[in-house]
């Protein structure tokens, strides 16, 4: 019986106090056994009792696993993990001794907040040469941003995914006008990154995923918005992570692309990956119409060298749902899609 087990598996002080950490941040393993000062494996066993009660998940990132507190809206036992967490509220409130523990613990949050800080920085430190030559060319970041929030503001975002995350940038940036945000990338390193940028905003607000935008790990109709940041260049048949856009995209939610416009700079195929020299207007709009969008007029940002463009689309209604492309997705090259630190 689930009533029995979410019952069991709070009846232990280190799962009560994984639950309350869970619920200010989302931690790997190793963190939160760093927090708790326990052992990796007996932490692990806690976490296990966690996850088949329900009340957690846990998410694989390469070689390391990421819990979080179960969201549990559309899940059957939803009342039940609402309760429980409220429990947990009112328990900290009125009983001293836990409210004392559970601070504590929340103190030590503090240093792997440093130490995802610090990573970031290092990273960044290695590849700053060869991104800041691309960032001299590019239109710069911040226009950019202020250009995408305005042509997104008619409506709320609702439920966003940023496809391509990376750094989690634009995630930070669209936060304030999205209900609630899903990152997601393929490399565990830049999800490492994101996780760094984002972790100031509640833990309850946003999620990172580890996944392929030509095979997206998400349900029809998922999404008010999507969005592609400088992330469809890398895509060698752009077809592929569009459809995929419009099978999680809801009718009358839209798609948000940032990229380049159409240029001839050949060094980007070496140096970065672009599998793609940018797009000119025509090609994209043949592509989202193609995919069930309807284009608006797109946006032109001049940079230094190259031309940014802003395209958006809303998702037409569709006579049936979307699946997903025939292709199977382990016929796309296997590039790295996430973009850099701006």
């Amino acid at each position: 019986m689930h009533t029995e087990r979410i019952i069991r598996a709070l009846a232990d002080p280190t799962r009560l106090r994984i639950m309350r950490l869970l619920a200010r941040m989302e931690l790997a393993v190793g963190e939160l056994a760093q927090v708790l000062a326990q052992s990796q494996p007996r932490v692990s066993r806690h976490v296990a009792i966690l996850v088949d009660s329900a009340l957690i998940e846990r998410r694989r990132e390469g070689s390391w696993i990421f819990l979080r507190c179960a969201p549990g809206e559309a899940a059957p036992e939803a009342g039940l993990l609402g309760a429980a967490a409220h429990l947990l509220d009112i328990a900290e409130t009125h009983d001293p001794a836990f409210a004392a523990q559970c601070e504590e613990d929340r103190r030590h949050l503090a240093a792997i907040r440093q130490h995802r800080e610090d990573h970031a920085a290092h990273y960044f430190a290695a590849h700053a040469q060869d991104w800041d030559r691309l960032r001299d060319m590019l239109t710069p970041a911040g226009d950019i941003e202020a250009a995408l929030r305005a042509r997104l503001a008619d409506k709320p975002l609702g439920a966003l995914l940023d496809i391509g995350t990376g750094t989690g940038r634009s995630a930070e940036v669209l936060a304030p006008d999205a209900m609630h945000i899903v990152g997601l990338d393929r490399s565990p390193e830049m999800l490492r990154l994101a996780r760094a940028r984002l972790q100031h905003l509640p833990a309850a607000s946003w999620e990172l995923v580890q996944g392929d935008f030509a095979a997206l790990p998400f349900a029809p109709a998922s999404f008010d918005t999507v969005l592609l940041h400088q992330v469809l260049h890398f895509a060698p048949d752009p077809g592929l992570p569009l459809a995929e856009a419009a099978r999680v995209c809801r009718a009358g939610g839209r798609i948000a692309i940032v990229d380049l416009a159409a240029h001839d700079r050949e060094e980007l195929r070496a140096r970065h990956a672009h599998a793609r020299l940018g797009f000119a207007d025509e090609q994209m709009s043949g592509w989202l119409t193609r995919h069930g969008f309807m284009p608006l007029e797109p946006l032109a940002l001049d940079g230094h060298d190259l031309t940014t463009k802003i395209w958006v689309a809303t998702r037409c209604p569709a006579e049936r749902p979307a699946e997903r492309p025939a292709e199977p997705a382990a016929l796309t090259p296997r590039r790295e899609f996430s973009h850099g630190p701006v």
